[in-house]
């Protein structure tokens, strides 16, 4: 009888050791990423980094090409496709004003002086007098703001361990360190944009003002906005400009709010943007892009990883798309110059849309 007891024990024991072990199977985490297979993010069935294939070196670009996405820009159908959307010739500013009360992610700060007022002068029997500014912010991470190649990474290693940290085409942080600006990946690699825009609304058609913070635009809510614009028929190409409207701009006025959480896409939209359409840059009206809080809390700025770390493609974040709607204009010639600061990782600057 106490055999049977033991066995009895042994069983359950077993059993729930053996759920255990399932349920840690299926526990996404840094410290398990075989659990993370499967995930919207992953690709690929090896967990060889947290986003599970290498994803260097780049399939399009090459082993290391440091313009990513921006090398469409280098072939002149894509220019001429952008081009040809110009027919009333009529401008959009794209960006919002650059200013100290702006919404500003975590602790950056975006303080201007002009010293002197006027700086220098009266010169000359004509007394010319002048003003300059001087700035000082993160010039690339602020406002309206341009997200390079060397912005957002993935650790793969241990703690710590900077030759496994790696950016775009596989670039480490042992490659790319230097307190003067990136050694790779900088922004002066990328080329001049000039593509083809397409603004898809999606609060428009979900018939909100703007969507909740956390809430995931689906590829359902891509089709529905673009038919809704009566653009069923819309089919990506390579180098495209793909800009969303969530509606978030709203809250620009109000940095307490805009910055706490934002409505975006989900993986399922990312994918669409990288491997169907092979955009050249993605544009948002919110500060990541990203749903934050994302759904799944495994997933912190996963679609930035995807797009700009595995796949190369740039990013414009915060921008001001209100007036495009209140036209009616959903396509149009997107020009933007990334300022070649060396060694930056991102940019200021508003886009313009020609149409």
């Amino acid at each position: 009888m106490r055999n049977l007891k033991v066995i009895a024990v042994a069983s359950v024991f077993g059993a729930a050791m053996a759920v255990s072990s399932a349920a840690y199977a299926d526990d996404c985490s840094s410290d398990n990423l075989d659990g993370c297979i499967g995930k919207p993010w992953v690709d690929g069935d090896v967990m060889e980094t947290p986003l599970g294939s290498k994803w260097w070196p780049n399939e399009l670009w090459g082993e290391g090409d440091q313009a990513g996405s921006t090398n469409w820009y280098k072939k002149s159908e894509v220019v001429l496709r952008a081009i040809a959307q110009i027919k009333q010739g009529k401008t959009l500013k794209m960006g919002h004003e650059y200013h100290a009360d702006m919404p500003l992610f975590g602790a950056r700060k975006f303080v201007l002086r002009i010293p002197g007022t006027p700086t220098g002068g009266p010169w000359g029997a004509n007394s010319i007098v002048y003003n300059d500014e001087f700035l000082a912010t993160e010039v690339g991470q602020v406002g309206t703001q341009f997200d390079g190649l060397g912005h957002i990474g993935v650790h793969l290693g241990a703690l710590g361990d900077k030759a496994e940290m790696r950016w775009y085409n596989g670039f480490s942080a042992l490659e790319m360190g230097s307190a003067y600006g990136l050694l790779k990946n900088g922004v002066e690699h990328l080329n001049p944009i000039i593509a083809r825009g397409t603004l898809i609304d999606v609060a428009g058609y979900r018939g909100v003002d703007s969507m909740e913070s956390g809430e995931v635009i689906t590829m359902d809510d891509i089709k529905g906005a673009l038919a809704k614009q009566g653009m069923a028929d819309f089919v990506g190409m390579p180098g495209d400009a793909i800009v969303i409207r969530s509606g978030w701009e709203m809250y620009w006025g109000d940095p307490v709010k805009y910055n706490d959480g934002c409505p975006g896409i989900g993986m399922e939209v990312a994918r669409w943007i990288a491997e169907d359409v092979q955009a050249g840059v993605t544009g948002f009206d919110t500060w990541p892009g990203d749903a934050v809080p994302n759904p799944d809390p495994q997933c912190a700025f996963c679609v930035h990883q995807y797009l700009q770390t595995r796949h190369g493609i740039v990013n414009q974040e915060n921008m001001l798309l209100s007036e495009a709607v209140s036209l009616g204009v959903y396509q149009f010639a997107y020009f933007y110059s990334p300022t070649p600061i060396r060694g930056a990782t991102g940019s200021m600057g508003a886009p313009v849309g020609i149409y």
